[in-house]
Parts: C-alpha cells; sequence; structure tokens
C-alpha cells in the first residue's frame, strides 16, 4: 500500500491533476472572496443611500448616525463595521457614487477600505473611477492605491512623447502608450539632483521591486548595462525589461541633462541591435523608453519623427514635486461629523 502511494505521489500525471485541481480551488476561493466583497460594499452602499435618503426627508442630524451604530453593533455583536466612522464612510460612497447602478461598476469590486482612500483622497468622480479600475485590474494593495494617488498616476499616464501611432499597429500603439508615462519618479532612491547617471542605474535596481512598480503592471527586469557586441564594438544598454502584455524588449537609456536629439539616434540604434540579435520571431517590435532629466516637448517630438524605430521621451523626478491639491470634493470625515453636528465647529471632537 505504502508504495502503491508513493508511486502515484511520484506520477507525472497525478501531479499535473493535483496541480490542475489547486488551482481550481484557488480559482473558487478568489471567486467567493470577490462575491463576498461585493455583497458586502452593495450592503454599505444601501445603507448608506438610506441614511442619506432619511436625514434629508426626516432633518435627521448626527444622532440618527450614533443611534443606527450602537443599534446594528446590538443585533450583530459579531460583525464588524459598524461603527458611526464607518456608517460615515458609506453615507460619503452614496454621496460619492449616487446611482444604483454602482453596484456594477468597478469601484464595488475593490476593497472597503480602497474605498475609503478613494473618498478621502480623490476629488474627481471620474479620477476615481480610474483608480478604482487600475486597482481592481492589477491588485493594487491599499499602500500602493495610496502611492499612486499620491504621485498623481492618473495624470501621468499616457502622456510620454511616442512615435508609437506612426511606427507600430493601432492596438500595439494604444497599449504601448498606456504603457509609459511622464514623468516618472524616483523619490524613494533617497537621491539628490546630482546623482550621475550610473548612481541613479545602481539604485533603481538596488530598489528594483518599487521601480518596477513606478513602471508599471507587465514589465520584467532583464538586466542592467546588457552587453551588446556589434561588428566587433561592445555595447551597453542601460536597462533592459521586457514587457508581458505588449509582448516585445523595452530598453531604458537614462540621462542625467535635458533631452538632446542625438539620444534618438543612440537609442535607435540599441532598438535595431536588439531586434535583430535579442528578438524572438514571436516578439513584437522592441520599443524605447528615453528617461531625461528635462526635456523640451517640441524638440523631442521633432527628434522622434527621423527615427525609425518605436520609441517614447519622459522626465524624471528624484525629488517627487508637490502636485496639484488631492483632497476630495467631497466632506472629509471630520467635516462630515460637523455637518451633522452643527453644534460643534468644523474639527472638533
Amino acid at each position: 500500500m505504502t508504495n502503491d502511494l508513493t508511486n502515484l505521489a511520484k506520477s507525472e500525471d497525478y501531479r499535473r491533476w493535483l496541480s490542475e485541481l489547486k488551482q481550481r480551488v484557488e480559482r473558487a476561493r478568489q471567486r467567493a472572496v470577490a462575491n463576498a466583497n461585493r455583497e458586502l460594499i452593495k450592503l454599505y452602499w444601501q445603507i448608506g443611500s438610506d441614511i442619506l435618503q432619511r436625514q434629508q426627508k426626516q432633518g435627521w442630524g448626527a444622532a440618527v448616525v450614533d443611534q443606527l451604530a450602537r443599534d446594528l453593533k446590538s443585533a450583530f455583536p459579531d460583525m464588524r463595521g459598524f461603527s458611526p466612522r464607518n456608517l460615515k464612510y458609506m453615507r460619503a460612497l452614496a454621496q460619492a457614487w449616487p446611482d444604483p447602478e454602482f453596484v456594477q461598476q468597478p469601484a464595488a469590486q475593490i476593497p472597503w477600505f480602497h474605498l475609503c482612500t478613494l473618498l478621502d483622497k480623490v476629488k474627481d468622480t471620474a479620477h476615481r473611477e480610474w483608480y478604482a479600475a487600475k486597482a481592481l485590474e492589477h491588485g493594487w494593495s491599499r499602500s500602493v492605491l495610496t502611492m499612486q494617488i499620491e504621485t498623481a498616476a492618473h495624470a501621468r499616464a499616457g502622456n510620454a512623447i511616442t512615435n508609437f501611432a506612426e511606427l507600430l499597429p493601432p492596438t500595439q500603439s494604444d497599449l504601448a502608450r498606456d504603457a509609459l508615462k511622464d514623468p516618472y519618479i524616483f523619490d524613494f532612491l533617497g537621491l539628490t539632483e546630482s546623482a550621475q547617471e550610473r548612481d541613479i542605474e545602481r539604485a533603481l535596481t538596488r530598489h528594483i521591486t518599487r521601480f518596477l512598480l513606478e513602471l508599471g503592471a507587465g514589465f520584467a527586469f532583464v538586466g542592467r548595462q546588457y552587453r551588446l557586441e556589434v561588428g566587433g564594438d561592445e555595447f551597453f544598454i542601460d536597462l533592459l525589461f521586457y514587457h508581458l502584455k505588449l509582448r516585445c524588449y523595452v530598453v531604458v537609456e537614462l540621462k542625467t541633462t535635458p533631452f538632446k536629439p542625438e539620444y534618438a539616434g543612440q537609442l535607435n540604434f540599441y532598438l535595431s541591435a536588439i531586434d535583430a540579435q535579442v528578438k524572438a520571431p514571436e516578439d513584437q517590435p522592441t520599443i524605447g523608453l528615453l528617461l531625461c532629466k528635462e526635456k523640451n516637448r517640441l524638440v523631442a517630438e521633432y527628434a522622434l519623427r527621423g527615427v525609425a524605430k518605436p520609441m517614447g521621451v519622459a522626465e524624471y523626478q528624484l525629488i517627487r514635486e508637490v502636485p496639484p491639491s488631492l483632497e476630495t470634493r467631497l466632506p472629509s470625515i471630520d467635516q462630515i461629523e460637523a455637518e451633522l453636528r452643527p453644534d460643534l465647529p468644523e474639527g472638533a471632537a
């Protein structure tokens, strides 16, 4: 019997079957969690909508929220989430998404505390929906979502200067454009503006996980100072990646000076070499990204018109600039409390 079990465990057919079963179980677990989350968000939206409507029709103030919190916690002592603070978030949720169709949108499929972060930090409806969709698509944690909001990811995505529309098929062009951003924020490196190229390269590879997060979904790191030999001469690419969604190599060249037209020529050469020596037949054309300390947009646009390979130009920041106000148009929790308790000044405990 023992030998039979040992042989079974070693069987390739059994291991393959077990692997498939594990995947099914994991997918089922994920669907169960997702369904449970959707039901919870739906419930919270309904409670928030009820609070809004009854306060408007009945003229009830903060007392109804506090009383409701006590009664719900008494009725469901084992269920978390019915604190006065959380009920105010539910009210804010219904105020931000007043349409019942909200339950079909991406925002209703992300975790509750992700939604609370959006309510606290994002003022624009379209921007909230953008972050919700990206958080759902890429599985962002709450801390990653916060970081993306604080670095204004919605304003940077797809903002690099490129020649993709002229050199890539429409579908590939759109995906490639969306994969690049401008500017890139490298404040996590802890470097000053006087840092040299090699210092930045080394720091980026030391912080590769954070670097890949800033680059965006789909980038896989291949190497730094990637060696190429062309006609007996050696050349070294600053950073080489492979993009899993675009199915192509991405050459990144880093410059600590403002953009110069000759940089595009150098990058064009590297792309040609990668296409000739590294790219597989099933891969899409290699694309390039020039990261410069600053750029003249018109100069960059003119420079890209004269090259044969697809590439983009973007700036990077070693010290994050303070973005425009990201405060929500919705009231903060303190403001909500002040609104519901008119006898207290805004911000009072």
